[in-house]
């Protein structure tokens, strides 16, 4: 791409991604400090949701880098800001998924075991599963890194956001390691999905079967849809190895940023009050 065939659809692409980006990053910088000011982070579900938030502030931080190669077709940033860039989406879309995940499996416990799972649900626990996240990305990024510089090194006109397209044996392990994973992943959320239902549906009076099936269900309703619609798409369309544009399956990707707000608003029965009444939190 270039700027004399930059096209109306690209122009439409910097739009879609310059709204995303205004809407993601309010949101997300809103519900980060309602949660680290209203909520305790002795709730594992609590830190999971900070660590959401704060995945989904980095890729807004990295979309206008997006938008300004959509809207001029030309790239003068330099090979670095590109890898940054670049490497903010992918980590985006591993982290979120994997903290979706780990949401899923802490309201999974919170219902179906409450007093047996006291002891895995602690705060300690939740950060160190977060840290090691972060950790596994860091690591996975460091040959992909190497291979993608390489990738960019080797054109003379620039080819950010374009690189889906090569491949050699670290990326396609890469690609490997992380299909596997997300299909784990998915499981461990529809699984949760459905034990969680069948315990609200089979083991509750009426009065806690209501109240809860509106605030469990619409969070795990809301965990999958993300997953689905916003952690899926690019990893299958890499794996086609298609060559048409990726453009629309990266809108759906990033919109996760404007939608991970909502898991924090139904987690909580009171996501705007302060942490003394938050004696009801699920």
């Amino acid at each position: 791409m270039n700027a004399s065939n930059v096209t109306t659809e690209n122009r439409v692409y910097a739009g879609v991604f310059g709204c995303i980006m205004v809407i993601g990053l309010s949101l997300n910088v809103v519900s980060l400090c309602i949660l680290l000011r209203r909520h305790s982070l002795t709730s594992p579900n609590a830190v999971f949701m900070v660590n959401l938030a704060l995945s989904d502030l980095l890729l807004a931080f990295s979309l206008p880098m997006r938008i300004y190669f959509l809207a001029t077709g030309t790239w003068t940033l330099g090979i670095t800001a590109c890898l940054i860039s670049t490497m903010l989406f992918r980590n985006n879309m591993r982290s979120g998924a994997t903290f979706i995940t780990f949401i899923s499996v802490d309201r999974l416990l919170a219902v179906v075991y409450p007093l047996r799972s006291r002891h895995l649900r602690t705060s300690s626990n939740a950060w160190k599963g977060a840290a090691l996240v972060w950790v596994i990305l860091l690591v996975f990024n460091i040959p992909e890194t190497i291979g993608l510089l390489k990738h960019l090194q080797d054109h003379k006109e620039p080819v950010c956001f374009e690189s889906h397209h090569y491949t050699n044996v670290i990326r396609s392990a890469v690609i490997y390691i992380q299909n596997a994973v997300l299909a784990t992943m998915l499981t461990v959320n529809i699984v949760c999905t459905i034990v969680v239902s069948w315990t609200l549906h089979t083991h509750l009076s009426d009065s806690a079967k209501v109240y809860n099936k509106v605030n469990v269900i619409v969070i795990f309703a809301m965990n999958l849809i993300i997953f689905c619609m916003c952690f899926l798409p690019v990893p299958l369309f890499v794996v086609t190895k298609s060559k048409t544009n990726i453009s629309p399956l990266v809108c759906l990707s990033v919109v996760n940023c404007c939608l991970d707000p909502l898991i924090y608003f139904f987690s909580f029965d009171a996501f705007w009050k302060k942490k003394e009444v938050m004696g009801r939190e699920l």
